[in-house]
């Protein structure tokens, strides 16, 4: 057996296999009109509804969206286990940064197996503006201070988006107004299960 037969034999077939729908949009992003959008792995994201224009890293290695977020606390509100969370981002637009207090129920807990180890975090609801159309996506919240974007949006978003083309960067500027059609996040909330979304290679990111 050659060695590139053993290598599809193993599990590297199954992550190749995997990856195909992700890497087979034309260069420059050329479908018909009717096509599906076609995201770069890199792309401009709004916060909604502040309208806080992000950079948002594309990754298909990790299950759940993260938000860079500060100062997390896990909170009881009328016997319902809620998060409260600081906000302090850069505005790619306008070059200020957005500061802001908030609280939301607690969506799930969850569990991160990466190069650092395991890793305990909390996850929301939030809304973020990806082309024209806004997303309610669960959220892990972490300090990503010293990682490149302060948002990452995982294959639970990305499915939902249309192509990612691993090639391009900043294909489609966000452009949601009140207007804009909104994707609700199905499903009910799971705190209290603290479920494993396996390995993420987020953490991995320079």
């Amino acid at each position: 057996m050659t060695l590139w037969n053993r290598w599809l034999s193993g599990p590297a077939r199954l992550m190749a296999l995997a990856a195909l729908p992700l890497c087979m949009a034309p260069a420059g992003g050329a479908l018909a009109d009717d096509g599906p959008d076609v995201f770069g792995w890199v792309e401009m994201a709004t916060l909604e509804p502040w309208d806080v224009e992000v950079k948002a890293k594309l990754d298909s290695g990790a299950l759940t969206s993260s938000l860079d977020a500060r100062d997390i606390e896990r909170f009881d509100k009328e016997g319902e286990p809620w998060v409260r969370f600081a906000l302090e981002l850069e505005d790619e637009e306008t070059g200020e940064t957005f500061k802001k207090q908030l609280e939301r129920p607690l969506y799930r807990d969850m569990t991160v197996r990466g190069a650092g180890g395991r890793d305990e975090r909390l996850v929301v609801l939030m809304e973020v503006c990806m082309g024209d159309t806004i997303h309610e996506e669960q959220f892990s919240l972490r300090n990503r201070e010293e990682m490149n974007y302060p948002m990452l949006l995982g294959r639970r978003t990305i499915g939902e988006l249309g192509l990612l083309d691993v090639r391009e960067t900043f294909m489609i500027e966000p452009s949601c107004d009140e207007n804009s059609p909104v994707i609700e996040h199905e499903g009910e909330g799971e705190y209290g299960t603290n479920k494993d979304d396996g390995a993420d290679d987020e953490d991995s990111e320079s």
